[in-house]
């Protein structure tokens, strides 16, 4: 594991708190991109000539009060981190050479992740103070990437099939800038590319007002060393940001090479319970059913059903696709399609579906728990029938929803 102690961008950040500037931002920018390639450890070429950018920062707000305690991409889809999909599908793209960007929680990400080596990975942890938007993770990031072509993925998104055919196109063709589009329900929420007649870029806007079309520029990125120059040219946003789509629209008024690819697959950005729990859904449809764990004669377990070894079900129903963790006992109840439940958890006289249990948590005699989260060592059971009445201990930024 190589940690890479990068000077923060002084300037943008000063900006920021209403502090006076030694130098106009621009200028600043610019001496910190000229610094380029460095001599930090991981810096220069990679085996491959390119290198991927993870964005692991952020304090994923959306998700708490589970991220609290937890960083949102260490948070599991069918019992595995989404940080770790993502880091299997570089590993799955031929890259080797991976820069992750943390931030307040880089402890959690680095212990999680360690070296890297478990991925056939070798990881640069790249400390960012604050979020400052995602040109900025770049330009912090300058140094390790020197003169490499790289992905940049960010650590919360989930792309079925992988990103190994955009990576061998884009190292075939070599673009200024290759970018990922889906169309999305609601463009005022994201990044929304405008296109041409003939299928071009022509403009990008963040979150735009009055969205001109309704693509969505989603979470995966590949740059040539020019957008170095492209992010260090650019301004903070109306949101004190440096903005990724200002960097491409940089490259896209210069005439250079800036190229789409519309998703057809599956692609989500787990930001938020619901995403969360439909990106859980679709990995579980393909999961192949076994049990390493006993099954007592009592208990019936239909479709894609993985237990995993530790684990133990008795007098139980669970209907796939579903993956139960180790350690795990589950006993008297139902487990519903699209449910994963973490490791060493206790399911007891309850009903689950649709639904993410992590470690150490236990439900006891509860009637029923549908599209729920329930974070890491959580006890949820009945109030006492009489008086009728419900008792909650809960953490700030909750939601509940009572029968009543």
């Amino acid at each position: 594991m190589i940690v890479a102690e990068i000077d923060p961008i002084c300037a943008l950040q000063a900006a920021m708190d209403g502090y006076p500037l030694p130098n106009p931002p621009e200028q600043r920018i610019h001496e910190n991109v000229d610094r380029c390639p460095s001599e930090l450890p991981g810096a220069g070429h990679s085996v491959h000539g390119m290198k991927a950018l993870v964005l692991s920062g952020g304090s994923g707000t959306r998700l708490r009060p589970i991220t609290h305690t937890s960083p949102k991409q260490l948070v599991p889809v069918a019992n595995k981190p989404v940080l770790f999909y993502v880091l299997e599908d570089i590993a799955q793209a031929g890259i080797t050479d991976v820069g992750i960007v943390v931030g307040e929680t880089a402890r959690e990400i680095e212990d999680a992740v360690g070296d890297g080596s478990k991925f056939g990975l070798k990881v640069t942890y790249l400390p960012q103070e604050k979020p400052l938007g995602l040109a900025h993770a770049v330009l912090i990031a300058c140094d390790y990437l020197g003169d490499d072509d790289f992905v940049m993925y960010l650590g919360d998104n989930f792309v079925v099939g992988g990103i190994a055919g955009l990576v061998d196109e884009f190292r075939a063709d070599r673009p200024d800038a290759q970018i990922l589009l889906t169309p999305v329900p609601d463009p005022t929420a994201f990044g929304i590319a405008e296109l041409d007649g003939d299928g071009r870029v022509v403009r990008l806007e963040e979150k735009p007002t009055h969205p001109k079309s309704d693509m969505a520029v989603i979470g995966v990125y590949l740059f040539t060393p020019l957008v170095h120059e492209a992010v260090r040219a650019i301004e903070p946003s109306w949101r004190g940001e440096l903005e990724i789509t200002h960097a491409i629209q940089w490259l896209i008024d210069g005439r250079r090479d800036v190229r789409s690819t519309v998703v057809h697959g599956y692609w989500k950005d787990t930001g938020n319970v619901m995403d969360m729990l439909e990106v859980n859904r679709t990995v579980l449809e393909g999961i192949e059913p076994c049990a390493e764990g006993p099954v007592d004669a009592e208990s019936e377990v239909i479709g894609r059903v993985r237990i995993e070894a530790g684990a133990r079900v008795s007098n139980s129903r669970i209907v796939g696709p579903a993956v139960i963790g180790s350690g795990t006992v589950i006993s008297g109840s139902y487990i519903g399609p699209y449910t994963s439940i973490s490791e060493n958890c206790r399911i007891d006289d309850s009903e689950i579906e649709f639904s993410i249990v992590l470690r150490d948590s236990r439900v006891e005699g509860v009637r029923r728990v549908r599209g729920s989260l329930i974070g890491r060592n959580v006890t949820v059971a009945p109030s006492p029938r009489k008086p009728s009445s419900n008792r909650l201990v809960l953490g700030d930024h909750s939601e509940v929803q009572i029968s009543s």
